[in-house]
């Protein structure tokens, strides 16, 4: 998985929050514990909180980065930092947020991580790696200059609705369905602002320090294009795929 940095992620902590009450809103639920897997910085675990306030919450992240800031901005709350694939625990209810779709071959991760919730598995993943946010990125990648830096880079990825539900349906009664956000953000560099704090991150760590600048600049200027401003307003469609299960 990529080096996180919590601060940056955090920029438009509302629209990436969003999708994640939408998910939590369709647990039918009265848990006494609940692990949020890929937590990040906590912002969104401290929800469950909120949502069953009788409940222990734990938030469970690989990213030291990660766990120190929600260490710091939320101490009344469990955090742990692992890696989701190791996670060995258990949970009433176990929910997972854009967070699988950096694990590699996560339909096979699947079972083992459902197995670990005791009555509720959900999780929420983006699905829009076709859109020009990620195409022109790797197009770029590709270009001669770079390619051999980019070459075999981690992607995040992810499955439709119905090939979800097909993973768990032997055990569990399956919700899934998608949802196009189309958010609006302000500046005519949002987008480039949004993916720096998820998918561009590789791409950065793996570039030469002198390539980094025009690879960013030629970004610019081609998600500009795709993305126009319009009173300095950008409108990005974001669609997203989410599974809540409940054990039979």
């Amino acid at each position: 998985m990529p080096t996180w940095d919590p601060q940056r992620y955090l920029t438009y902590a509302d629209e990436r929050g969003r999708p994640f009450v939408d998910l939590i809103a369709r647990i039918d639920a009265q848990p006494s514990s609940v692990v949020d897997l890929g937590c990040g910085p906590g912002n969104l675990t401290v929800l469950l909180t909120a949502r069953w306030p009788q409940a222990q919450v734990s938030g469970v992240d690989g990213s030291a980065a990660m766990i120190a800031r929600a260490r710091a901005d939320h101490p009344g709350a469990t955090w742990v930092e692992a890696d989701l694939r190791e996670w060995r625990g258990e949970a009433d209810v176990v929910v997972s947020n854009a967070a699988l779709q950096w694990v590699p071959d996560h339909l096979a991760l699947l079972p083992a991580l459902a197995a670990r919730a005791r009555e509720w598995f959900a999780f929420q993943v983006p699905g829009n790696f076709e859109e020009p946010s990620h195409t022109i990125r790797a197009e770029l990648e590709r270009s001669e200059e770079y390619a051999a830096y980019t070459a075999g880079l981690e992607a995040p990825s992810s499955h439709d609705a119905a090939t979800y539900l097909d993973a768990l349906a032997a055990d569990f009664e399956v919700d899934a369905w998608e949802t196009t956000y189309l958010h609006r953000l302000h500046g005519e560099d949002a987008v480039l602002d949004w993916i720096a704090g998820t998918s561009l991150r590789p791409t950065k760590a793996a570039l030469p320090d002198e390539l980094w600048p025009g690879f960013e600049a030629e970004l610019r200027r081609r998600l500009r294009l795709a993305y126009p401003a319009r009173d300095g307003v950008v409108l990005m469609p974001f669609r997203r795929i989410f599974v809540v299960a409940r054990r039979r």
